[in-house]
């Protein structure tokens, strides 16, 4: 009987535990959201976003390019 009443204390402490494992997971998600935004908002940002991607376009178009262009 003792055994059966520890277990089900044990069963019933986990279940509190996965409920703060999903609130700091989801707080983790909203920060990581919010600094996303602010990143994205940011010209620095936007600018150095499209210099990776024009180095990116033309490191790929310069392995396709003709040899004698």
């Amino acid at each position: 009987m003792a055994s059966k009443l520890v277990k089900a204390a044990i069963r019933r402490g986990q279940r509190g535990m996965t409920t703060a494992e999903y609130a700091v997971g989801s707080v983790a998600v909203a920060t990581g959201a919010g600094v996303l935004t602010w990143l994205f908002q940011q010209e620095w940002f936007k600018e150095l976003l499209m210099k990776l991607i024009e180095a990116l376009f033309l490191a790929i178009t310069g392995v396709f390019a003709p040899s004698g262009v």
